[in-house]
């Protein structure tokens, strides 16, 4: 099985949104990402910001990826 460019920018992206999304619904309850607890420290809503801001990344790096043209 050969791994190319397209299966590794979906799976980036992939894992950008779920980073995003659920450190948006694990600040709800309180909770942090310990590598992430520095953008908590610029306020509330730039971090809610820049959490959005990775989720809609991740979903654009994934569908980019997939509708590149392929390769030869």
């Amino acid at each position: 099985m050969k791994i190319n460019k397209s299966d590794l920018l979906t799976l980036a992206g992939f894992i950008l949104f779920l980073l995003g999304m659920m450190s948006i619904f694990l600040s709800l309850i309180g909770v942090r990402f310990s590598f992430l607890s520095f953008i908590e420290n610029w306020g509330g809503y730039i971090a809610f910001g820049v959490k959005l801001f990775m989720a809609i990344m991740g979903i654009v790096i994934v569908y980019i990826a997939q509708t590149s043209t392929p390769e030869k």
